[in-house]
């Protein structure tokens, strides 16, 4: 089984204005560089600050499915990604990372000025988008910066990602107090126009043209189908688990993901290549940092709305933490996935395996979901945990890239990424919204003024929950080869590969 990008004339030329580029930085170069970063901190800043205005947000529309901001925020993500790389193959990847950053903006605006839940949903699913520029930035750094920087240049833009969440609380509780939480997505559409503005004057368009078919109707497929499968459990509570809207729900919902199977096996490009899912390596690597990612979005929510609420209403685990307060258990943790990044960079160096590393952060990260369940009633022990959750999340993010590069074949690998990319995408949808199923049907205490609040036992069972993911990532991650023999079948593969460091 081979995979070979399609060429066209222009690729000779293309490449050897690759190889003609200058050697020197320039203002204009570090411009373009700077406003690129900011893009991808924007993208990590936005998350933490979204996820600390939830109470607010589903107070203000007295609703409790306000982990749908984030869901949609996600499922767009999931299914844009792979179709706006294959647009920035064929038609350059400076103008669709522009226009991705420039429909994010138009998103941030619609959910400032939303006047009904469904509406913000709707508008921040658009900003969703800002999640391809993950790729498009590193793609376009590698066609058209200074062939000796670009190793840095990608380097310090990927250990960037993350140094924003430790001050990220901070502004986001000061942007809610002050404008309420509307500012965050004031400040998030005016920041993506001036972003937008900036690369497309400083940055250079890529020479590079592939020519890559579009799987656009394995995108609607997937995307709706996750959709209608996420309603259903999502509005189940409400709505009745008979009722005839749940079960029509899941019914579509399973329906179109059966269709898009179908299709991914029938289209010459499919959105995700299930014949490379296949691959033992990549489809155990895809699914433990997929659930590893699928726990940071979990406790990244249910962490602040525990923090943040009143401590008196009698529900034992309310902190009465503001906004601002809530920064003293959100910088540690911001600065403990950067640390467990590093971590695995260090020791992979000295010969420990990703494998290792994976099944080590995952159990770190589901020790500390099970603890908070039962301890979560002081600041000190629910920063602690909370620390020791995003040490083993950060150590299982590094490890994924490095699993990949050790044991897929080099002809596989760009593939294999962005499997694993979409699957970070996809479980942190899933995982937060059935959690919050699980506290609507059976855990709310009382509702005060709009605001759902729920019981200690709820609290308990959502971070059990998150622990059993957690386990179930140790033994996916378990389930990988122990030695990388994939690499070495492949005569294609590089030698001496460098350990990635996030």
């Amino acid at each position: 089984m081979k995979f070979h990008p399609a060429r066209n004339a222009d690729d000779e030329s293309a490449e050897q204005h690759v190889t003609d580029r200058g050697e020197k930085w320039t203002p204009r170069l570090w411009c373009s560089f700077l406003s690129m970063v900011a893009a991808l901190e924007l993208l990590s800043c936005s998350y933490v600050m979204i996820s600390i205005a939830l109470p607010d947000i589903s107070s203000h529309f007295s609703t409790n499915q306000g982990v749908w901001v984030l869901t949609s925020f996600l499922l767009i993500g999931t299914v844009a990604s792979p179709l706006l790389g294959k647009l920035a193959d064929t038609h350059g990847k400076r103008r669709i990372l522009v226009l991705s950053v420039a429909l994010s903006a138009v998103g941030s605006l619609v959910a400032a000025l939303a006047p009904a839940f469904g509406v913000l949903v709707f508008g921040w699913a658009l900003a969703g988008l800002l999640s391809p520029c993950l790729f498009l930035v590193y793609s376009l750094i590698r066609d058209v910066y200074p062939e000796r920087s670009v190793a840095m240049a990608v380097s310090i833009s990927t250990t960037g990602m993350g140094l924003v969440t430790i001050p990220a609380p901070v502004l986001g509780g000061m942007l809610i107090e002050a404008f309420g939480f509307r500012g965050i997505f004031w400040f998030c559409a005016v920041v993506l126009v001036v972003l937008a503005a900036l690369i497309r004057v400083t940055t250079d368009e890529s020479p590079v043209r592939l020519t890559s078919r579009i799987d656009l109707l394995g995108a609607v497929l997937l995307g709706s189908g996750l959709a209608g499968i996420l309603i259903a459990v999502s509005l189940g509570p409400e709505w009745g688990w008979s009722s005839a809207s749940t079960i029509g729900c899941a019914i579509l919902g399973a329906g179109l993901t059966v269709a898009w199977l179908v299709s991914a096996r029938l289209v010459r490009d499919p959105i995700i290549d299930l014949r490379v899912l296949a691959e033992r390596t990549v489809a155990f690597t895809t699914l433990s940092s997929g659930l590893c990612w699928a726990l940071v979005a979990t406790f990244s929510v249910l962490t602040p709305m525990m923090v943040m609420t009143p401590d008196d209403l009698g529900l034992e685990y309310g902190l009465g933490a503001g906004s601002v307060g809530y920064a003293v258990v959100q910088v540690p943790v911001g600065l403990s996935m950067l640390l467990g990044g590093y971590a695995v960079g260090s020791l992979v160096r000295r010969r420990t395996t990703s494998r290792t590393m994976m099944v080590t952060g995952m159990l770190l990260a589901s020790a500390g979901c099970l603890l908070m369940g039962v301890l979560h009633t002081g600041l000190a022990p629910v920063a602690l945990f909370a620390t020791l959750i995003s040490f083993g999340c950060g150590i299982g993010y590094a490890a994924t890239p490095n699993l990949l590069i050790e044991s897929v074949p080099a002809r596989l690998q760009a593939t294999a990424g962005g499997i694993a990319s979409t699957s970070g995408n996809i479980f942190p949808a899933i995982l937060p919204v059935l959690v919050f199923a699980v506290l609507n049907d059976s855990h709310i205490a009382k509702v005060v003024d709009g605001t759902t609040y729920y019981s200690d036992t709820g609290i308990t069972t959502a971070f059990v929950i998150c622990g059993a993911v957690g386990l179930a990532g140790v033994l996916l991650a378990l389930a990988l080869p122990r030695r990388t023999t994939e690499k070495t079948e492949d005569p294609a593969s590089p030698q001496g590969i460098t350990p990635v460091t996030p």
